[in-house]
């Protein structure tokens, strides 16, 4: 399932598999929510999949005017029902997946929806300060997903230096496929990084690409050439 960006794609091997779950990791403001959004918005448009964005965190104007900024028009789009925003809390949102008469089921069910973003799977670490309960909440959550065959993108929120330590509830290991967005200082400039860290089931690019977020959302640039630690955000040169 396409992304609808374009050097995305081409890094996850065509897109994402149906049915699968994508967590996308990043700092706040890399660009995690555009990405989601694009995601949604090349299915409802150019797929004919119909869309559910769930925010526990972001209010509705806040959505509507972010995505205005970058030339999206989300009002028209939930008009047409194409794609539907729902906004709730983590334990309101567990709670529903796990009832067949919730009203997010029957959305689900009755509006055939084929994309799910939630934003954001961090927001889960309130509901228990276990880390063996916090998994059991993550696979309820992802297996619920997977049981409506809906392909999901899951975004967490994370430092900047948060490379090397994992997700509390061990998220990482349940996902099906990890995307890193992070901020990278290159000559003295702040740069964005992209890369695919983990993809089950299919050949993933390895490397690391800038990005930028413009009027349109995404665009994938270049790889870094002659550079380390880029991710773990210690960037420098890579020696001869």
């Amino acid at each position: 399932m396409a992304t609808g960006i374009k050097g995305l794609d081409e890094m996850l091997g065509g897109g994402f598999l149906p049915g699968s779950m994508a967590l996308v990791r990043g700092a706040p403001g890399a660009g995690k929510t555009s990405l989601a959004l694009q995601f949604l918005i090349h299915g409802a448009t150019k797929q004919n999949e119909i869309g559910l964005l769930i925010s526990c965190e972001e209010f509705p104007n806040s959505l509507y005017r972010d995505a205005d900024t970058l030339g999206w028009d989300l009002r028209g789009l939930e008009a047409s029902g194409k794609l539907h925003l729902m906004f709730t809390s983590p334990k309101v949102f567990h709670a529903s997946l796990q009832s067949p008469d919730s009203h997010l089921n029957k959305l689900l069910l009755e509006a055939n929806v084929q994309r799910l973003v939630l934003d954001s799977i961090s927001h889960f670490d309130r509901l228990t300060h276990d880390a063996y309960e916090l998994r059991h909440i993550y696979t309820s959550v992802v297996n619920g997903l997977r049981r409506e065959g809906i392909t999901a993108v899951l975004l967490g929120e994370e430092g900047r230096a948060m490379y090397q330590r994992a997700f509390k509830g061990g998220i990482s290991f349940i996902v099906d496929a990890i995307i890193m967005l992070r901020y990278v200082e290159v000559e003295s400039a702040m740069q964005r990084a992209i890369a695919v860290l983990k993809m089950r089931g299919s050949d993933h690019a390895k490397e690391i690409r800038r990005y930028e977020i413009r009027h349109g959302g995404l665009e994938i640039m270049d790889v870094f050439e002659g550079r380390e630690g880029l991710l773990s955000g210690s960037s420098h040169r890579a020696l001869p």
